[in-house]
């Protein structure tokens, strides 16, 4: 879809943290749907969080409203014939984003993902952000349970988003009959905010959720906090965030200090001596993983969304942000991940000089050039055009070991 990022007045945006708000915010709304439920995620997981959305859409569809569910073929690989036949059966329309056969037992469609959180109801409610449908988003998960954020949407720039969303299903979907979609009155203006849509794909928007990144590190006056799960990203991001704190901007970075996978923060700290030289504050986050993708930056610009800061999300995947304008929401949110780096963060601090200053430097060379290259590098990794498969009859599950060591390596999930 032709997106062409906007503000749009008279907004309404409330902070959902971590699945404690958001799961039941998501599950109401959908309860309560009278026309049509939009949803996309990268994962949805057949444990007691995909069970009850599963209730909520199954109770929706069968009072007659039009659910369309999309979910990633690499994501939600397992979902078992009773789960997604008993969908099918209550007139749900749900796909799977470029699904692919397993090769010796194993799935190599790693590349290129629909990784999109987005969920429309009725025209008039919105939600993006970060949070998949899977248990491991509640705290009561254990040591493993993820911090993450999402937002949930009124105003014009619900109607953006519901068209963006069904976009996404004519763009991919091959062979199906069309679809007499409910006519709905236009999103009243519902207060104060400033919203905007930024998605991320391989055709159209190829940086649009960097630029818009970039554009804030440039205009920044007093602080910047990034939290981000995976943080990896292009020169062009380095060079702003390195010359905000340089010119007296308080920048700081909430990262994983317990990942959920070891490499995000090996990757993480070969960019840590650029950064901590030039005066941005690093914070690792060491309570449980980090799974955010959110910033604040001065008074009154936030970004909630899907994208993280690494090569996948930045040059790969399909993701999608909203950025706001708003002081109150900025406040909240900036309070929000001050709670964070004052309770349960760890500050990293710059080493004494190093014994093996060449090695350094030598590795610092080469771990900058990447980062300048890596968008180049993307897109000469092989192309496809993403379909969308209604998913009818599944192929049975994997053993339970096989899919154990897959969920681990969802990265950037």
């Amino acid at each position: 879809m032709k997106l062409r990022p906007r503000w749009q007045d008279g907004n309404t945006v409330e902070l959902l943290e971590n699945g404690e708000a958001f799961f039941p915010a998501v599950f109401d709304a959908v309860r309560n749907a009278r026309h049509e439920v939009l949803l996309e995620t990268f994962i949805l997981f057949e444990d007691k969080v995909g069970l009850a959305l599963h209730a909520a859409l199954l109770e929706a569809a069968q009072r007659g409203v039009q659910v369309d569910v999309m979910v990633d073929g690499f994501g939600s690989p397992d979902l078992s014939p009773e789960f997604t036949g008993s969908l099918r059966a209550a007139g749900v329309r749900l796909r799977s984003f470029d699904p692919s056969w397993r090769l010796f037992g194993r799935r190599f469609n790693v590349l290129r993902r629909m990784h999109r959180k987005i969920v429309v109801v009725d025209g008039e409610t919105a939600f993006v952000g970060g949070i998949n449908y899977s248990a491991d988003h509640l705290a009561d998960f254990g040591p493993e349970a993820k911090q993450d954020y999402s937002v949930r949407l009124r105003g014009p720039v619900v109607e953006t988003i519901r068209q963006f969303a069904l976009a996404a299903i004519r763009g991919g979907t091959r062979g199906e009959p069309p679809v007499q979609r409910p006519r709905l009155p236009p999103p009243r203006t519902e207060g104060p905010v400033q919203a905007m849509l930024v998605t991320r794909d391989n055709l159209e928007h190829r940086a649009d959720i960097e630029r818009q990144y970039r554009a804030a590190l440039r205009a920044a006056r007093h602080s910047v906090i990034i939290a981000n799960a995976y943080f990896f990203p292009g020169w062009r991001f380095l060079k702003e965030l390195r010359r905000a704190a340089r010119r007296g901007v308080d920048v700081r970075l909430v990262l994983q200090g317990t990942p959920d996978m070891p490499i995000v923060k090996t990757a993480a700290g070969l960019l840590y001596e650029h950064l901590l030289r030039d005066g941005v504050h690093i914070h690792e986050y060491c309570d449980r993983p980090m799974h955010g993708k959110v910033a604040v930056v001065d008074e009154d610009w936030a970004t909630v969304g899907s994208s993280n800061l690494d090569p996948l999300s930045l040059s790969l995947n399909l993701e999608a942000n909203v950025i706001l304008r708003d002081r109150g929401f900025a406040a909240q949110l900036r309070e929000r991940l001050q709670h964070l780096i004052r309770h349960s963060c760890e500050e990293v601090k710059p080493e004494p000089t190093p014994r093996w200053r060449l090695w350094v430097r030598l590795r610092s060379y080469f771990v900058l050039r990447f980062a300048q290259r890596f968008p180049l590098w993307a897109r000469v990794l092989p192309a496809h055009r993403p379909t969308l498969q209604l998913v009818e009859t599944p192929p049975p599950p994997a053993p339970a070991s096989e899919r154990e060591d897959e969920a681990r390596s969802l990265h950037a999930g």
